[in-house]
């Protein structure tokens, strides 16, 4: 027979229930936006690794030997508005140490993209990249 007490009990676990319930759909909601951004995260970077790779423009430009003098030259004549004659940045940032920041692959999709606004795009034959690419790696 049950008593007074086991309507109580009853009444208790059907209210645990639907907080437990809500506190499972939230964490499961939250692994799934993190797997969504992961995913998201790969995605990108799986299509633009192959594209930079596959690109001709930068696979020609990373096959030469840059000439960090002509690359001095060079930036002077396109760069050193923005990013100041001695490469310590004005409108554009310093690129003392960029190449630790990115390497020559990024470095050519940024030039040739001006992804960042105000930097234009350029780009010059593979031959001035290569060489301007000598002058980035000597502003250690």
């Amino acid at each position: 027979m049950a008593g007074p007490g086991a309507g109580v009990d009853s009444a208790a676990g059907a209210s645990a229930d639907p907080a437990a319930a809500a506190q499972s759909r939230r964490g499961l909601i939250g692994t799934l936006v993190v797997l969504a951004a992961i995913a998201s995260i790969l995605l990108v970077l799986l299509g633009a690794l192959p594209a930079a790779r596959s690109d001709p423009y930068t696979r020609s430009t990373l096959q030469l030997a840059g000439s960090e003098e002509r690359g001095g030259q060079l930036f002077m004549i396109n760069c050193a508005g923005c990013h100041g004659i001695a490469a310590q940045g004005l409108v554009g940032p310093n690129l003392h140490g960029v190449v630790g920041r990115k390497n020559d692959r990024q470095l050519i999709q940024q030039v040739v993209s001006g992804r960042t606004p105000p930097m234009p795009r350029f780009q010059p034959e593979p031959q001035a990249m290569a060489d301007l690419l000598a002058y980035l790696h000597a502003l250690a």
